[in-house]
């Protein structure tokens, strides 16, 4: 099973590159099996091209490198945090892609504008606020930083808001599986851009109407989704 976990978050990886969503190796997925408490990640700084499913590294909950002869991702305690406070998911993927990034960089949520975004997060992305000189200079800067991902989702759902924009940094998504975060984080560069375009057409556009809002979202989320096909 926990071969399958890596082949699992190595395809994942792969796709990263694959949507357009990395350069060099700015970014990482992670799938977790919930039930052993293990989670494999990409290796730190290995770049996407030289990647094997051996490389990928297992880490338990508690932080510990069970397996893998390589360095996990630095990014491996903000995935953590993320598993520890949202127990619905069992995946998660940080990315840099370009125009989600400036968003993040500019300390912007994403506005809802359109069905596109609606189809997959109910309101506007949200980003966090910025990191303290505290949390940024001490040893535990990435685990500081998913606890700002977590002060920000007190009053969200994570399931309805699949993903955040760190301040001054660039997108996480999460998921059910990681291959739905791989979804989502597709959906947020995408949304991001149609964002950017949209405002430079109409700098004025109000956010969707509350009702195409909650049309779109509720026709693949929740008990009356008719969205895709029957399981």
């Amino acid at each position: 099973m926990l071969t399958e976990l890596k082949r699992e978050a190595y395809e994942a990886n792969l796709a990263l590159p694959r949507h357009g969503l990395i350069n060099l190796t700015f970014g990482n997925a992670s799938a977790l099996d919930r039930r052993r408490g293990i989670f494999a990640i990409k290796p730190s700084g290995v770049a996407y091209a030289d990647l094997r499913p051996a490389d990928l590294v297992l880490v338990d909950l508690e932080g510990r490198q069970v397996e893998g002869r390589l360095r996990p991702s630095s990014d491996t305690p903000t995935h953590r945090r993320l598993f520890l406070a949202f127990p619905q998911i069992a995946g998660v993927v940080h990315t840099h892609s370009t125009h989600a990034t400036a968003f993040a960089q500019a300390g912007r949520a994403i506005p809802i504008l359109g069905t596109t975004h609606a189809d997959f997060f109910n309101g506007d992305i949200p980003v966090t606020r910025r990191l303290t000189r505290r949390e940024i200079s001490g040893d535990a800067y990435e685990w500081e930083t998913g606890g700002v991902i977590v002060e920000r989702f007190r009053r969200l759902d994570p399931l309805a808001f699949p993903g955040v924009l760190v301040n001054r940094h660039a997108p996480f998504t999460w998921g059910e599986t990681v291959h739905q975060a791989v979804a989502v984080a597709v959906a947020v560069e995408c949304v991001a851009r149609l964002a950017l375009l949209s405002l430079s057409l109409a700098p004025g556009l109000r956010p969707i109407e509350p009702a195409l809002l909650r049309r779109h979202f509720r026709r693949k989320h929740g008990p009356g989704a008719y969205y895709g096909q029957a399981s």
